[in-house]
Protein backbone atom coordinates (compact mmCIF):
# COMPACT_ATOMS: atom_id res chain seq x y z
CA UNK A 1 0.00 0.00 0.00
CA UNK A 2 1.53 3.40 -0.70
CA UNK A 3 0.97 5.92 1.40
CA UNK A 4 0.39 9.27 0.26
CA UNK A 5 2.16 12.31 1.45
CA UNK A 6 1.95 15.94 1.03
CA UNK A 7 4.19 18.65 1.29
CA UNK A 8 3.14 21.84 3.76
CA UNK A 9 3.13 25.01 1.99
CA UNK A 10 5.62 27.50 2.96
CA UNK A 11 4.47 29.92 5.36
CA UNK A 12 5.68 34.07 5.78
CA UNK A 13 7.36 32.62 8.86
CA UNK A 14 9.42 29.78 6.79
CA UNK A 15 10.89 32.63 4.48
CA UNK A 16 12.13 34.72 7.18
CA UNK A 17 13.34 32.05 9.13
CA UNK A 18 15.20 31.02 5.37
CA UNK A 19 16.23 34.87 5.52
CA UNK A 20 19.93 35.09 5.74
CA UNK A 21 19.58 38.26 7.39
CA UNK A 22 20.54 41.75 7.25
CA UNK A 23 24.12 41.11 7.49
CA UNK A 24 24.24 38.20 5.04
CA UNK A 25 22.73 40.51 2.12
CA UNK A 26 24.22 43.35 2.58
CA UNK A 27 28.05 41.12 2.66
CA UNK A 28 26.79 39.43 -0.67
CA UNK A 29 25.67 42.65 -2.03
CA UNK A 30 29.26 44.22 -1.56
CA UNK A 31 31.35 41.14 -2.72
CA UNK A 32 29.02 40.97 -6.12
CA UNK A 33 29.71 45.02 -6.49
CA UNK A 34 33.42 44.41 -5.44
CA UNK A 35 33.98 41.16 -8.19
CA UNK A 36 34.20 43.83 -11.46
CA UNK A 37 36.85 45.64 -9.73
CA UNK A 38 38.67 42.54 -8.72
CA UNK A 39 38.69 41.18 -12.78
CA UNK A 40 39.74 44.57 -13.69
CA UNK A 41 42.15 46.03 -10.83
CA UNK A 42 43.58 48.36 -13.69
CA UNK A 43 40.27 50.47 -13.17
CA UNK A 44 42.02 51.61 -9.61
CA UNK A 45 44.82 52.47 -11.28
CA UNK A 46 43.04 54.37 -13.90
CA UNK A 47 41.52 56.05 -11.45
CA UNK A 48 44.43 57.72 -9.99
CA UNK A 49 46.20 59.05 -13.41
CA UNK A 50 43.94 62.70 -12.01
CA UNK A 51 45.19 63.06 -8.64
CA UNK A 52 48.33 61.64 -9.42
CA UNK A 53 48.76 64.80 -11.60
CA UNK A 54 47.63 67.05 -9.18
CA UNK A 55 50.70 65.88 -7.07
CA UNK A 56 52.89 66.21 -9.86
CA UNK A 57 51.80 69.66 -10.80
CA UNK A 58 50.58 71.65 -8.03
CA UNK A 59 53.08 70.13 -4.83
CA UNK A 60 56.40 71.42 -6.87
CA UNK A 61 54.77 75.01 -6.74
CA UNK A 62 54.41 75.13 -2.96
CA UNK A 63 56.80 76.56 -1.59
CA UNK A 64 58.34 74.29 1.52
CA UNK A 65 57.29 76.05 4.42
CA UNK A 66 54.16 76.64 3.06
CA UNK A 67 52.66 74.48 5.94
CA UNK A 68 54.52 75.73 8.04
CA UNK A 69 56.86 72.92 10.23
CA UNK A 70 57.23 69.93 7.59
CA UNK A 71 57.47 69.53 3.43
CA UNK A 72 54.53 71.05 1.10
CA UNK A 73 53.78 67.54 0.93
CA UNK A 74 52.72 66.83 4.60
CA UNK A 75 50.26 69.34 3.98
CA UNK A 76 49.38 68.80 0.39
CA UNK A 77 48.99 64.50 0.26
CA UNK A 78 45.56 64.46 2.75
CA UNK A 79 43.78 66.84 1.09
CA UNK A 80 44.40 64.92 -2.32
CA UNK A 81 43.68 61.40 -0.73
CA UNK A 82 40.39 63.09 0.88
CA UNK A 83 39.63 64.32 -3.27
CA UNK A 84 40.57 61.17 -4.23
CA UNK A 85 37.81 59.66 -2.05
CA UNK A 86 35.33 62.17 -2.64
CA UNK A 87 35.67 62.06 -6.56
CA UNK A 88 35.66 58.03 -6.20
CA UNK A 89 32.83 57.75 -4.12
CA UNK A 90 30.40 60.44 -6.25
CA UNK A 91 30.61 58.98 -9.50
CA UNK A 92 29.74 55.08 -8.03
CA UNK A 93 26.19 56.35 -8.92
CA UNK A 94 27.05 56.00 -12.54
CA UNK A 95 26.85 51.97 -12.28
CA UNK A 96 23.50 52.12 -11.09
CA UNK A 97 22.42 54.21 -13.40
CA UNK A 98 23.77 51.05 -16.17
CA UNK A 99 22.05 48.83 -14.29
CA UNK A 100 18.42 50.90 -14.48
CA UNK A 101 18.79 51.26 -17.83
CA UNK A 102 19.39 47.40 -18.38
CA UNK A 103 17.09 46.23 -15.77
CA UNK A 104 19.38 44.37 -13.81
CA UNK A 105 18.68 46.94 -11.06
CA UNK A 106 15.00 46.19 -11.25
CA UNK A 107 15.46 42.57 -11.11
CA UNK A 108 17.64 42.67 -7.53
CA UNK A 109 14.34 44.83 -6.44
CA UNK A 110 12.37 42.04 -6.88
CA UNK A 111 14.94 39.53 -5.19
CA UNK A 112 14.92 38.21 -1.64
CA UNK A 113 17.79 40.60 -0.71
CA UNK A 114 16.51 43.73 1.42
CA UNK A 115 16.54 46.98 -0.02
CA UNK A 116 18.19 48.55 2.63
CA UNK A 117 20.98 45.58 2.29
CA UNK A 118 21.39 46.78 -1.69
CA UNK A 119 22.02 50.07 -0.68
CA UNK A 120 24.55 49.74 2.21
CA UNK A 121 26.47 46.89 0.54
CA UNK A 122 26.92 49.07 -2.62
CA UNK A 123 27.93 52.18 0.10
CA UNK A 124 30.20 49.86 1.52
CA UNK A 125 31.84 48.60 -1.49
CA UNK A 126 33.20 52.36 -1.76
CA UNK A 127 35.91 51.59 1.35
CA UNK A 128 37.63 49.23 -0.76
CA UNK A 129 39.02 51.69 -3.88
CA UNK A 130 39.42 54.63 -1.33
CA UNK A 131 41.84 52.06 0.66
CA UNK A 132 43.72 51.35 -2.11
CA UNK A 133 44.13 54.76 -4.10
CA UNK A 134 44.99 55.73 -0.39
CA UNK A 135 48.16 53.19 -0.24
CA UNK A 136 48.90 53.66 -4.08
CA UNK A 137 49.24 57.85 -3.28
CA UNK A 138 51.05 57.24 -0.19
CA UNK A 139 53.63 54.11 -2.25
CA UNK A 140 54.42 57.38 -4.51
CA UNK A 141 55.23 59.86 -2.20
CA UNK A 142 57.26 58.52 0.76
CA UNK A 143 60.04 58.00 -0.64
CA UNK A 144 60.00 61.90 -1.47
CA UNK A 145 59.96 64.50 1.47
CA UNK A 146 57.06 62.65 2.97
CA UNK A 147 56.96 61.57 6.75
CA UNK A 148 54.54 58.57 6.93
CA UNK A 149 52.78 57.88 10.48
CA UNK A 150 51.11 54.04 10.15
CA UNK A 151 49.21 54.75 13.47
CA UNK A 152 47.60 58.12 11.89
CA UNK A 153 47.39 56.99 8.40
CA UNK A 154 45.00 54.27 10.09
CA UNK A 155 42.90 56.56 12.03
CA UNK A 156 42.70 58.83 9.08
CA UNK A 157 41.90 55.55 6.88
CA UNK A 158 38.81 54.97 9.31
CA UNK A 159 37.56 58.73 8.78
CA UNK A 160 37.84 58.55 5.61
CA UNK A 161 35.72 55.27 5.13
CA UNK A 162 32.84 56.61 6.97
CA UNK A 163 32.92 59.21 4.48
CA UNK A 164 32.84 57.67 1.49
CA UNK A 165 30.23 55.09 2.62
CA UNK A 166 28.10 58.48 3.01
CA UNK A 167 29.13 59.72 -0.19
CA UNK A 168 28.28 56.86 -1.91
CA UNK A 169 24.99 56.47 -0.35
CA UNK A 170 24.42 60.15 -1.88
CA UNK A 171 25.31 59.14 -5.20
CA UNK A 172 23.30 56.01 -5.27
CA UNK A 173 20.41 58.32 -4.56
CA UNK A 174 20.83 60.55 -6.96
CA UNK A 175 20.96 57.90 -9.74
CA UNK A 176 17.73 56.24 -8.88
CA UNK A 177 16.02 60.02 -8.61
CA UNK A 178 17.47 60.62 -12.12
CA UNK A 179 16.47 56.98 -13.57
CA UNK A 180 17.98 57.22 -17.19
CA UNK A 181 18.62 60.75 -17.47
CA UNK A 182 22.57 60.70 -17.03
CA UNK A 183 22.78 64.37 -17.80
CA UNK A 184 20.84 65.39 -14.98
CA UNK A 185 23.12 62.66 -12.94
CA UNK A 186 26.35 63.94 -14.27
CA UNK A 187 25.07 67.69 -14.38
CA UNK A 188 24.47 67.58 -10.44
CA UNK A 189 27.76 65.87 -9.75
CA UNK A 190 29.79 68.22 -11.70
CA UNK A 191 28.01 70.99 -10.35
CA UNK A 192 28.42 70.39 -6.62
CA UNK A 193 31.99 68.20 -6.20
CA UNK A 194 34.11 71.36 -7.74
CA UNK A 195 32.80 73.61 -4.90
CA UNK A 196 32.59 71.17 -2.04
CA UNK A 197 36.66 70.54 -2.85
CA UNK A 198 37.58 74.16 -3.04
CA UNK A 199 35.82 74.99 -0.04
CA UNK A 200 37.07 72.57 2.10
CA UNK A 201 40.81 73.92 1.28
CA UNK A 202 41.81 70.54 -0.75
CA UNK A 203 44.39 72.70 -2.92
CA UNK A 204 45.00 76.28 -1.51
CA UNK A 205 44.31 77.31 2.21
CA UNK A 206 41.59 79.55 3.18
CA UNK A 207 42.85 81.02 6.02
CA UNK A 208 42.77 84.50 4.18
CA UNK A 209 39.63 84.17 2.71
CA UNK A 210 36.95 86.46 3.10
CA UNK A 211 34.02 86.44 5.29
CA UNK A 212 31.46 84.71 3.63
CA UNK A 213 34.18 82.09 2.00
CA UNK A 214 34.82 81.03 5.61
CA UNK A 215 31.18 80.91 6.30
CA UNK A 216 30.59 78.91 3.40
CA UNK A 217 33.79 76.88 4.52
CA UNK A 218 32.56 76.23 7.63
CA UNK A 219 29.21 74.98 6.48
CA UNK A 220 30.90 72.39 4.36
CA UNK A 221 31.97 68.96 6.39
CA UNK A 222 34.66 67.87 4.04
CA UNK A 223 36.09 70.94 5.48
CA UNK A 224 36.93 69.38 9.10
CA UNK A 225 37.47 66.22 7.30
CA UNK A 226 40.28 67.52 5.27
CA UNK A 227 42.19 69.31 8.82
CA UNK A 228 41.48 65.46 10.98
CA UNK A 229 43.46 64.21 7.83
CA UNK A 230 46.39 66.81 7.77
CA UNK A 231 46.75 66.44 11.40
CA UNK A 232 46.61 62.85 11.46
CA UNK A 233 48.45 62.01 8.74
CA UNK A 234 50.99 64.39 9.94
CA UNK A 235 51.39 62.31 13.28
CA UNK A 236 49.37 64.52 15.68
CA UNK A 237 46.56 64.02 17.32
CA UNK A 238 44.73 66.99 18.84
CA UNK A 239 41.55 65.82 20.33
CA UNK A 240 39.04 69.09 18.57
CA UNK A 241 40.26 68.84 14.87
CA UNK A 242 40.02 64.88 14.73
CA UNK A 243 36.76 64.80 17.11
CA UNK A 244 35.70 67.30 14.45
CA UNK A 245 36.51 65.66 11.65
CA UNK A 246 35.05 61.89 12.96
CA UNK A 247 31.71 64.16 13.46
CA UNK A 248 31.87 65.45 9.91
CA UNK A 249 32.09 61.94 8.13
CA UNK A 250 29.93 60.39 10.25
CA UNK A 251 27.28 63.30 9.65
CA UNK A 252 27.52 62.58 5.87
CA UNK A 253 27.67 58.78 6.52
CA UNK A 254 24.31 59.44 8.53
CA UNK A 255 22.58 61.81 6.14
CA UNK A 256 23.79 59.90 2.74
CA UNK A 257 22.38 56.41 4.66
CA UNK A 258 19.21 57.83 5.32
CA UNK A 259 18.38 60.12 1.86
CA UNK A 260 19.88 56.57 -0.05
CA UNK A 261 17.51 54.24 1.90
CA UNK A 262 14.78 56.32 1.51
CA UNK A 263 15.17 56.44 -2.09
CA UNK A 264 15.97 52.68 -2.22
CA UNK A 265 12.59 51.86 -0.67
CA UNK A 266 11.32 53.77 -3.16
CA UNK A 267 12.46 52.55 -6.16
CA UNK A 268 10.35 50.72 -8.72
Amino acid sequence: MSTLTTSRPTTVDDAASADPGFLADTWNVMVRELKPMLREPATVIIAMVQPLVFLALFSPLLPDDFAGDGSALQWFVPGIICMTALMGASMTGSNLMQEIMTGSHERLLVSPLSRSALLVGRALKEVVPMLLQAVIILAVVTPFSFDLHPVGVLLGAAVLALFSVGVGALSFALAIVAKDQDWLFWTLQQTLIFPVLLLAGVLLPLDGAPGWLSFLSDLNPLTYVVEAERALFAGSFPGDTVGYGFLGAALVAVVGLSVGLKAMRTSS
